[in-house]
């Protein structure tokens, strides 16, 4: 993947992963909360990546 497809990747599955902490912290469900405190930061590595690529080029 290019580097704004990692970075827009990340953006999308960071914010998922906040909705879902929420929507498990409501309902007291510390298994959906830690899903998505997994998938935000699942999402925060592939922005890294896609700023990696952006520096170094996509061919890495």
């Amino acid at each position: 993947m290019g580097e704004l497809t990692d970075k827009i990747k990340g953006n999308v599955n960071e914010a998922i992963g906040k909705v879902k902490e929420a929507v498990g912290d409501h309902n007291r469900d510390p298994n959906f909360a830690a899903e998505g405190k997994a998938q935000q930061a699942e999402g925060k590595g592939e922005q890294f990546k896609g700023k990696v690529k952006g520096a170094l080029g996509d061919d890495i």
